[in-house]
């Protein structure tokens, strides 16, 4: 009876300490946070690898995620394309100025597909720099989806493109958790 009583007094005085430290790192993340740290950086530096694995484009464009082992993340070429373009762009993109982006997607999407542009090709670029169709958040929703069967939601969204109505829509990950194995060097006449 005695050593139950003695079980059940540690395990509320473990409970007792847990919720203090919990506290103690609640009214530290509140300062990190005052001192204008992001939730990204907070998070990152909690979980370093583990929670952020790094976002590899290697030279033949896929898009990996680092690991224990590597794993593609598997975008059909026009949503890697937009994708690309997004993370080439830390600052982020306003979806009303799509149209200024369409010849840099066009060269993103050649250098994925270099065989040429069809007529599909074409169309799906034009629609998703169109800042009055839907293309641009159906390619948004695509590949939050895909990150998210890949990643913890709390850790998907930094990989993402997101961001408020009306402002630069962009990938929250910390860019030195990105790897350019390659470079976004264009083909001439574009």
């Amino acid at each position: 009876m005695n050593r139950q009583l003695n079980g059940l007094f540690s395990k509320e005085l473990k409970q007792f300490h847990c919720s203090i430290l919990l506290e103690e790192v609640k009214e530290k993340v509140r300062k990190l946070k005052a001192y204008g740290v992001n939730d990204v950086e907070i998070i990152a530096t909690m979980n370093e690898e583990e929670m952020f694995p790094q976002l590899i484009v290697t030279e033949d464009f896929k898009i990996l995620l680092s690991g224990e082992e590597k794993r593609e993340v598997r975008m059909e070429p026009i949503v890697k394309a937009v994708y690309l373009l997004f993370l080439s762009h830390p600052e982020g993109i306003v979806l009303k100025c799509l149209p200024d982006y369409r010849s840099e997607l066009t060269k993103i999407y050649l250098l994925l597909r270099p065989s040429g542009l069809t007529d599909r090709a074409r169309k799906s670029i034009m629609d998703v720099t169109n800042p009055t169709l839907n293309s641009i958040n159906e390619k948004c929703a695509r590949i939050r989806k895909i990150f998210s069967e890949m990643l913890p939601h709390g850790v998907a969204k930094y990989y993402a493109i997101s961001g408020k109505r009306a402002e630069a829509k962009k990938i929250d990950l910390v860019r030195a958790n990105v790897i350019w194995e390659c470079h976004l060097e264009f083909p001439q006449g574009l």
